[in-house]
């Protein structure tokens, strides 16, 4: 009888320890922010404890953590008054804090993205105002080495207010991590790479080495479903989904979708794109006028898109934004309102209703899972 106890209480303790996960918060700090906020979340019930947070650079707002869960990497923005920066961190597993490691310069200004490699060993780089990629080693401590190579995008698009020159906005590996996208604001374009982790200089041009969008679009992040036969390209000025075909770094187009009503006539600014972990459902953020995330259900044959609604973010400014490894919540990072709303998600309808919950953090921009 103590036996058959001891065996539940242990089951139970591990399935509460199996869903409980650390959160990590990248922020602006202009505006009273500590940087880099660290929390403990806990699925069954939809609420998060703040851990610590880590005052120890500028703006480090996108973050990216290392698939074996002992870095942390962050970029620092500093709007073209410094050279950008990429910051290194490693991860204390039981109480969320960072321990600064080092800090490298990743060839251009304003770096917004950031990314490992599955083999622990490289880190690629989205410079926005450089208009380039770049990939950096990492050390077996986690330190950053300087970066091995700079991929460097030329040209302007079609509107000479957003794409007077390249803007890269996201370095995005592959299912198989055989290659790189870098999707192109400001020339529609999403660039494809080879990448040989074993070579000294990893990238070389795919073939082919690029997917055109429509113009003016701008391309910003590309993400894959789970079950890496799709991909899925967020549009911020076109407020568009495109939906692709993908095999051996080919994107084909499937479909593009509106990430608003038909009848919605005001700027999309189109931010975060994320598929559920089960495959079903796909959420779109938009800021300027919408504020708000799309919800769409994903035909699990063809990878076609079909809008079920439109969910508020009781805020301002949705950057970026989660789903929870269990999928049971949504949480989603109002920039312009310096809150993280955490929303429950409908695993049957993808349908998102607010729990009350929300982290008051000063301009939240990124959210990422340990």
């Amino acid at each position: 009888m103590h036996l058959r106890l001891l065996l539940m209480l242990s089951a139970f303790s591990s399935s509460l320890f199996a869903q409980t996960f650390t959160l990590y918060v990248g922020t602006y700090t202009g505006s009273g922010s500590k940087g880099i906020y660290a929390y403990r979340f806990n699925a069954l019930i939809g609420k998060a404890t703040f851990l610590n947070a880590r005052d120890s650079v500028t703006n480090p707002s996108f973050l990216a953590i290392s698939p074996n869960k002992k870095f942390l990497f962050a970029v620092n923005e500093t709007d073209g008054k410094n050279p950008g920066k990429v910051n290194s961190y490693a991860i204390n597993p039981t109480t969320g804090k960072l321990t600064f490691l080092n800090q490298q310069e990743t060839g251009g200004d304003n770096p917004c993205y950031v990314a490992v490699h599955k083999s622990n060993n490289w880190l690629a780089v989205a410079n926005y105002s450089g208009g380039s990629a770049s990939v950096l080693k990492i050390n077996a401590n986690g330190s950053l080495q300087p970066y091995a190579q700079l991929m460097q995008d030329s040209g302007k698009g079609t509107n000479p207010a957003r794409q007077e020159k390249a803007h890269v906005h996201s370095t995005v590996f592959s299912p198989d991590n055989a290659f790189l996208f870098t999707p192109d604001l400001g020339l529609d374009k999403v660039m494809a790479y080879r990448f040989n982790q074993f070579s000294a200089r990893p990238l070389t041009k795919a073939s082919p080495s690029m997917v055109t969008t429509e113009d003016g679009s701008g391309p910003r992040h590309l993400t894959f479903h789970p079950n890496n036969r799709f991909a899925y390209l967020i549009e911020e000025m076109a407020g568009v989904v495109s939906a692709y075909k993908y095999n051996n770094g080919r994107l084909i187009l499937i479909q593009r979708i509106a990430t608003h009503p038909s009848t919605y006539k005001g700027n999309p600014g189109s931010a975060d794109i994320h598929v559920s972990p089960d495959g079903k459902f796909l959420y779109a953020s938009n800021r300027g006028d919408e504020n708000n995330i799309s919800i769409f259900k994903i035909d699990p044959r063809t990878g076609r898109l079909q809008a079920k609604g439109y969910q508020s973010v009781l805020g301002k400014t949705p950057r970026n934004f989660v789903i929870d490894p269990t999928g049971n919540y949504l949480l989603a990072a109002n920039q312009g309102t310096n809150n993280v709303v955490i929303f429950k998600r409908n695993k049957t309808t993808g349908a998102l209703t607010a729990t009350g919950n929300e982290l008051q953090i000063p301009m939240p921009v990124c959210l990422k899972w340990l």
